[in-house]
């Protein structure tokens, strides 16, 4: 009877045979240098040893960034004071805390009931760690950019060099409408990273990443920019993202994306992820362009505060069906759907449903691009603006205003599905008025959205205003009706709006 060795000798000798006989048989020769296939011909041994020297060039070119950039890369660790209190209970609401729970005490596995908290000793402090990320070195004598999620409910920023050694850093300043802070560390003679010019980047085009995901120092990934201006991210006011691939983990917020020419194009900020619990790198990572990172520190560094550019609008996206309503055959730019009065916009001539195209010789081609360019804008300085009108192409100049502590410029898009109407409106009385902040007999006052209508999907919700349909004025429920019976036939119609923040944008709603 054969053991178990006797079959396992047994059957690698029929795969070493098997392997043997298809290796000649496919091969076409024997072996040759311990080769089971033929040697390429000469041309196919060119082309892979041409492949070949190119992806070591490649290696090389990577190999060459990541050691002439890491000395500027730190890693960053934040603290938080709190009171002195049990060993491992968690000072604060975090998603720790119930663990921390569970290990206060042997009691805690046994009793389902939350123990009384303890009367904090006010006296004695303690700090305790709250998270980490990534930054890089400006300037030589200790400026240091990062991300502003990274710091801003830090009491102790702590960087750490290349070489080691540790300083506590100071705040300089922090701007979260785009998530960019700048911190400074006393010391001389740091190695800053060269910054590049983010406006002049191609999809395509490989980049580096330097961080520190999961605490790992100075780790260094590669990709390509897999796609730019992304704006429609919902994860800061004023973004103009680069998509990378470059691979991205929590741990690298504030680290440098950087360009073959070793120039820092970008400052990673986040992370796409299906698993809240666990985020990880999927593919797809975002960095805050270095043009816009720039423009923030500048004035952080001058000021510790941020001045926007303001232009008095409300803008949304264009698609095909809002343009066709609107008897506009531009797919691209930001629709004007509101003016300001005594706005800079409005001085300068910019009507309602005026479609700009381009701002300051850059091209505009969503809401969120020239929210952006706009933002970026100083103050009081003069902005030229292409626009189309009616069908015709204008320029105008405008004298860019400051942006107020609340409102400016409001961006809404739009996506829905097929399918019917289902809303239910009423007549704008002065308490209804006065109650959302708008103005009596403004428009009509949504009460109701059925769950799945066209409505509900176009982003409609109880509260909003209908101040026109199809172009026409509506200020009560019966010039509604009416508006809504001279549709009749129509696959859809088309909703001015205007939620309780004061913006109004255009909707398509279709019907069927």
């Amino acid at each position: 009877m054969f053991t178990k060795t006797h079959k396992v000798v047994f059957l690698t000798s029929i795969l070493v045979c098997a392997a043997f006989i298809f290796g000649y048989h496919y091969g076409g020769t024997q072996f040759n240098k311990g080769s089971i296939l033929e040697l390429p011909k000469a041309s196919a041994q060119s082309n892979t040893a041409s492949g070949i020297e190119a992806a070591k060039s490649l290696g090389e070119a990577f190999a060459q960034i990541a050691e002439k950039t890491s000395d500027g890369v730190v890693s960053i660790s934040v603290e938080k004071e709190v009171s002195a209190m049990s060993p491992f209970q968690s000072p604060f609401d975090s998603p720790f805390d119930f663990f921390f729970r569970f290990f206060d005490d042997e009691d805690m596995w046994r009793q389902p009931k939350r123990r009384q908290p303890q009367k904090p000793d006010t006296e004695k402090k303690r700090n305790v760690p709250i998270g980490a990320g990534s930054g890089f070195i400006i300037s030589e004598d200790g400026y240091i950019i990062t991300n502003s999620h990274v710091i801003e409910k830090a009491d102790k920023v702590i960087v750490k060099l290349s070489n080691g050694k540790e300083f506590i850093a100071k705040k300089i300043g922090s701007d979260p409408e785009t998530d960019v802070a700048l911190i400074k560390i006393d010391a001389n003679g740091l190695k800053p990273l060269t910054l590049g010019n983010s406006d002049k980047i191609k999809v395509g085009e490989w980049v580096v990443a330097i961080g520190n995901p999961f605490g790992l120092e100075h780790t260094v990934t590669a990709g390509i920019i897999s796609a730019k201006g992304r704006g429609d991210l919902n994860i800061v006011d004023y973004a103009d993202f680069i998509q990378t691939d470059a691979a991205i983990n929590p741990g690298n917020s504030g680290g440098p994306l950087i360009n073959l020419e070793g120039e820092v194009i970008g400052m990673n900020t986040a992370i796409f992820s299906t698993n809240r619990m666990a985020p990880g790198y999927m593919g797809v990572g975002f960095a805050i362009p270095i043009n816009m990172v720039q423009y923030v520190v500048n004035q952080l560094r001058d000021t510790g505060g941020v001045e926007r550019g303001f232009l008095g609008v409300g803008i949304q996206n264009l698609d095909p069906k809002l343009g066709e309503w609107l008897g506009i055959k531009e797919t691209q730019g930001a629709l004007v759907t509101e003016v300001q009065k005594d706005s800079p916009a409005e001085k300068a001539g910019i009507l309602k449903d005026d479609v700009i195209i381009e701002f300051n010789g850059f091209p505009v081609t969503d809401a969120p691009s020239l929210r952006n360019r706009v933002a970026s804008t100083k103050p009081g300085s003069r902005a030229k603006l292409v626009l189309i009108r009616n069908g015709e192409r204008k320029e105008l100049e405008v004298d860019v205003g400051k942006k107020p502590t609340e409102g400016g410029v409001s961006v809404t898009t739009e996506e829905g599905k097929r399918v019917e109407l289902g809303i239910s409106v009423q007549n704008l009385t002065a308490d209804l008025a006065k109650q959302f902040g708008y103005e009596e007999g403004e428009g009509v006052l949504v009460t109701d959205v059925e769950p799945g209508s066209p409505a509900q999907l176009k982003g409609v919700k109880e509260g909003t205003l209908i101040k026109e349909v199809n172009r026409i004025p509506v200020k009560n429920v019966d010039e509604f009706e009416n508006a809504l019976k001279k549709n009749m036939g129509k696959d859809s119609v088309l909703l001015k709006l205007k939620n309780e923040k004061g913006s109004e944008y255009y909707v398509v709603i279709p019907l069927n």
